[in-house]
């Protein structure tokens, strides 16, 4: 992974606290995750200038099907268990993937993406949701500041009002 200078990875959590601060004054009005997930999406994908998709996949009988999103047109429907969100799921916990073309089961909806990040999406007993996808064109264009900025927005998603 690239090292990012201190001082850059700072400055993207202070961006995060931003983001998550104008995101909470929104949620105060609807609790409806969708209708977060939409605004979420929207804003981030605006603010984050390394974002080339930024979206959701929802579970929904056991299919990851796409929800709200910014950016290119995405894969409707993910295989299962196959690709960085399915891995996320599987193994409970955020992905940061570098170089997603080095990882095994890769889903290409587009082929300019180069790197990934998941977050999980968790209700109020803990059970997974949605993920919260971001890629970027850029190779390795995430650090750990950006986990922890889309974890804490993923939580607002269905926290209650």
């Amino acid at each position: 992974m690239t090292t990012i200078p201190e001082t850059a990875d700072k400055k993207l959590a202070d961006r995060y606290r931003r983001i998550a601060g104008q995101l909470d004054e929104l949620y105060v009005k609807i609790a409806d995750p969708v209708s977060r997930m939409g605004s979420a999406a929207a804003l981030l994908h605006h603010k984050m200038p390394h974002f080339f998709w930024t979206g959701f996949y929802r579970l929904v009988d056991e299919d990851l099907i796409v929800g709200p999103y910014q950016g290119p047109l995405a894969c409707m429907l993910l295989e299962r268990h196959a690709g960085v969100c399915w891995a996320a799921i599987d193994r409970g916990e955020s992905m940061l993937v570098p170089d997603v073309h080095a990882f095994p089961g890769h889903i290409a909806c587009d082929s300019r993406s180069n790197s990934e990040v998941v977050v999980l999406l968790r209700d109020g007993a803990g059970e997974v949701r949605s993920v919260l996808d971001v890629d970027s064109r850029t190779p390795d264009a995430f650090t750990s500041a950006d986990v922890e900025g889309l974890e804490r927005i993923a939580a607002m998603i269905c926290a209650p009002v």
